[in-house]
Formats: C-alpha cells, sequence, structure tokens
C-alpha cells in the first residue's frame, strides 16, 4: 500500500506560528528579569570584594581610607582606587588591586567610557571619604553602617562612566552620580562593610541621581 501524509495548510502554518510569538512575548519578560536579577547579584558580589580590598587597605595604612586618586609631579601619572594611567602606557590596576584584587571588575551591566580612562562603572565617595586632596581616616566616619563608600556610578545622557562617587553639594557632583541600573535600584557598599540596593532620591536624568537628597549619605557624620 502506498502511504499518504497531509501537508500543513497556510492557515494551520500561521496559526503555530502566532502561537510561538505569543508565548515567546510572554517569556522574554521573564527571561530578561532574571537576567537582570543575576547580574545585580554578580554586581553585589563584586562590589563586596572592593569593599573588602577596601577595608585591608585601610588596615595596612593607619586605618586610613584610600586615596580617590593623585597625581605624579608631572602630572602624567594618575593613580587611583581602581586603575594606574600613565600617558603613552597602557592602564594597569589601581591602589585596590594590591588588597585582595588582581583587578576592579566592571559592572555587569554597564558599558560605557568617559574623559579617556578606564571604567568600572562603580564610584567610590571621592567628596567625603576618598578625598580630592586628603582621604578620611576610617575613625572620622562616625556613621559607617549609612555611609556609602562604593556604589553603581555613571554620568550623563547617555550614561557614561565614572569612577568617582560625587555628594549632591560637590561643585562636581553632576559628575558622578549614582546610577540605577538594576531594575531602578542602586547596588551600594557601605563604610561598615554592608550591601544594600537603594532607590534614587532625586533623579537629574532618567536613571541617574543621589542617594540621599542632600548629604547624608556621603559625609562623616
Amino acid at each position: 500500500m502506498k502511504s499518504t501524509r497531509a501537508a500543513f495548510t497556510l492557515v494551520e502554518l500561521l496559526v503555530v506560528v502566532a502561537i510561538i510569538a505569543v508565548l515567546a512575548a510572554l517569556l522574554f519578560p521573564v527571561l530578561a528579569s532574571a537576567r537582570n536579577k543575576a547580574r545585580q547579584t554578580q554586581c553585589a558580589a563584586q562590589l563586596r570584594q572592593i569593599g573588602m580590598s577596601w577595608h585591608l587597605y585601610a588596615e595596612a595604612n593607619d586605618e586610613m581610607a584610600c586615596p580617590a586618586y593623585y597625581y605624579s609631579p608631572d602630572f602624567q601619572i594618575e593613580t587611583a582606587w581602581d586603575f594606574r594611567t600613565a600617558t603613552g602606557e597602557p592602564s594597569q590596576p589601581g591602589l585596590l588591586a594590591t588588597y585582595g584584587s588582581a583587578q576592579i571588575w566592571r559592572c555587569p551591566t554597564f558599558f560605557g567610557e568617559s574623559w579617556g580612562r578606564p571604567y568600572t562603572g562603580y564610584g567610590y565617595n571621592t567628596t567625603y571619604i576618598g578625598g580630592d586632596h586628603t582621604p578620611a581616616a576610617l575613625s572620622a566616619i562616625e556613621r559607617p553602617s549609612e555611609t556609602v563608600a562604593f556604589a553603581d556610578c555613571a554620568f550623563g545622557t547617555p550614561a557614561a562612566g565614572s569612577n568617582f562617587l560625587r555628594a549632591p553639594s560637590d561643585p562636581f557632583g553632576q559628575y558622578g552620580t549614582a546610577h540605577a541600573r538594576h531594575n531602578g535600584q542602586v547596588n551600594v557598599a557601605f563604610a561598615d562593610g554592608r550591601l544594600s540596593s537603594r532607590s534614587l532620591k532625586r533623579a537629574i536624568a532618567k536613571d541617574l541621581g543621589y542617594l540621599s537628597a542632600d548629604d547624608e549619605a556621603y559625609d562623616l557624620d
């Protein structure tokens, strides 16, 4: 006997395609949310390691916080908490790399670059702790569990990399704002080593803003 096989009609094929499209539309947001959550968790783990390196640096340097950055006398070399950059040379790991970090990891959900420097997507509290001139002593931080040390950071629209987190009153504050890139949340490493996710208090451009309306989340007292 000769066997026969019925072919799909055009209508049946279109129905199957429509069903697949509906399932995909339902599943993609769920998968995207799960992926973003996994990246937020990875980011928090990296921030925790950066915070641990920061504490180890202070223990080895008379309980003084790591400088945010400083320059050589001829201004050809910038040594910062995350990278060391020299004119005409490839960037090298910065001050915290010696204390348990072979490199400063880049946030998995941030892509951007600014001022010709390498970037991580993380910013160090430069206004009050890292200091534009002199870093703070750890003993000067009166509320370490409420004072941010590191956080997701960026500036501008579209978001560009910033390695220095700045408080609202800082004249350069707009160049180091917190960046709520994890489902509207900012990963924050506090001075006592605690990790938390925060919402922005005062957005200046889409998901860029500050962790407090004034300097409360940044200052030492």
